[in-house]
């Protein structure tokens, strides 16, 4: 029997199963090692090994002996060639079961899990999707057949159907703040739904395009039980960040506060300015709301951030004791930990902004090469 029919491709939503439900699975990465250090596959149950597809050139035989038995193997590569081409000189070498990443590290970067979050007092839901290789989350809104979308990604294929599937109408696209790491969705959600784009005014000092304005003092409902989303103007990762109460239950925090850290300021080039506007946030602005509030984040940077099923979710009041980026007494320190030694910024995040901005318009194929990588939004995503 041919190589080729001894090994099978593996799809994006397959392989973030294994690592939702902590499922064992060999990931082997033939990707050069400076991609395979700055991005790689996570999780808790997987095992991970990176040998550049040039070493497989000559044969498997050099590289076999670091490959173990017995275990599912996953090969992954940037765009999947060079994956088909390893998994079937290991199924040729008699190691079964072999399988390859359908469309490589770029599918893996695209792929939404819909999550259900909870439920809401007066009826409906709420929906995290998780963009588990890239470490976005968006969030959709649900009550009587109307739903608003939060933070969404590029990906708005995903919502629609999801929309469809639900029998929802798209009333409100809402970005917290003006994305440097990804490209939001919203504004084209909008314009395909007819739904209202929302954006802190702060945020859109120079954007090209018509936009509600998300401030203190609007309120957002969704559905004939008013779900009302109280916007919370809370800066620092950028002058405009605004977070969103629901429901008098649920905090959306945008990139300002996360499960095991907290928001850079230094994106728009604005460290030293931001700081003090972010330790505000944090340390006083928070401080007086709600401990029950469950604070969900616009971005995860670790695996572990990730919790039962998928979600990435937490008490406030718990993440006042266990967040580092929230313990930080001294008004200086905080200072430094905000703007020296960070961790590297996320790919092409200038250009991101300008197509945020409205200012440029990337191809699809150039949107998904600006977007490859880690999000590093946190202060620890080293």
């Amino acid at each position: 029997m041919a190589a080729a029919d001894d090994i099978q491709g593996m799809t994006a939503e397959e392989a973030a199963r294994f690592i939702l439900d902590k499922k064992e699975l060999f990931i082997l990465d033939v990707r050069n090692e400076s991609d395979f250090n700055d991005w790689k596959m996570e999780g808790e149950s997987i095992e991970i090994l990176n040998i550049p597809y040039f070493e497989w050139l000559e044969g498997a035989d050099s590289v076999l002996s670091r490959i173990p038995e017995g275990k599912q193997i996953l090969v992954v590569c940037a765009k999947e060639g060079s994956s088909k081409f390893v998994a079937e000189q290991l199924a040729e070498a008699g190691r079964s079961p072999i399988y390859y990443l359908e469309g490589g590290m770029k599918s893996w970067s695209e792929y939404l899990e819909p999550v259900k979050i909870g439920d809401l007092k007066d009826g409906g839901s709420i929906y995290q999707f998780v963009r588990i290789g890239k470490g976005c989350l968006s969030y959709m809104i649900v009550s009587d057949g109307e739903a608003a979308v939060v933070d969404m990604v590029r990906m708005t294929d995903v919502i629609e159907r999801f929309a469809k599937e639900n029998g929802l109408t798209i009333k409100h696209a809402i970005d917290t703040h003006l994305h440097a790491d990804h490209i939001s969705g919203g504004r084209i959600l909008a314009e395909k739904t007819g739904a209202a784009y929302w954006l802190p005014p702060k945020d859109a000092a120079e954007v090209v395009f018509a936009y509600a304005k998300l401030e203190d003092g609007k309120e957002i409902t969704v559905g004939n039980t008013r779900i009302k989303i109280q916007p919370v103007y809370s800066p620092g990762h950028t002058i405009g960040s605004t977070s969103l109460i629901v429901d008098d239950q649920y905090l959306l925090t945008g990139d300002i506060l996360f499960i095991e850290s907290i928001g850079r300021p230094d994106l728009a080039g604005k460290a030293e300015d931001w700081a003090g506007d972010l330790r505000h946030t944090l340390y006083s602005r928070y401080k007086e709301l709600s401990d029950d509030l469950i604070v969900l984040p616009a971005h995860f940077g670790k695996i572990s951030e990730l919790g039962e099923g998928g979600k990435a979710a937490a008490r406030l009041g718990d993440l006042y004791q266990s967040n580092p980026g929230l313990n930080i007494l001294d008004e200086a320190e905080f200072r430094r930990a905000v703007t020296d030694n960070l961790p590297q910024h996320p790919n092409s995040y200038q250009a991101i902004r300008q197509t945020n901005m409205g200012k440029i318009q990337p191809t699809d194929e150039e949107q998904r090469e600006m977007e490859m990588g880690p999000n590093r939004c946190a202060i620890h995503d080293k």
